[in-house]
């Protein structure tokens, strides 16, 4: 059985920092590709990051460029991702994915809040 189980979720105040991670079995964690989206209510999910499957190679969404950093750690099967200079707009659901064409498994997700 795959899951997906992100933490780190929380609230914090504009100009913070947070880092999210989302621990991963059931899948050979070294095949796949991982990814970072957040969604809020009533919005479409958005595209934050991805890093290849031996995290040499990564992208970003326009709107965390220059503030997140995504990683992974093979040993303990976790991506990671690094949020600074947290803004209100950065409020949202943020989910990890495990992707290997065809394959897409998602995690529930972890609440960030970013208020002051």
């Amino acid at each position: 059985q795959v899951e997906l189980v992100e933490s780190g979720g929380g609230r914090v105040q504009p100009g913070s920092s947070l880092k999210l991670s989302c621990a991963a079995s059931g899948i050979t964690f070294k095949d796949y590709a991982m990814g970072w989206f957040r969604q809020v209510p009533g919005k479409e999910r958005e595209f934050i990051a991805a890093i290849n499957w031996y995290g040499t190679e990564t992208i970003y969404g326009d709107s965390v460029k220059g503030r997140f950093t995504i990683s992974r750690d093979a040993a303990k099967n976790t991506v990671y991702l690094q949020m600074n200079d947290l803004k209100p707009e950065d409020t949202a659901v943020y989910y990890c994915n495990a992707f290997k064409p065809p394959r897409v498994y998602w995690g529930k997700g972890t609440l960030v809040t970013v208020s002051s």
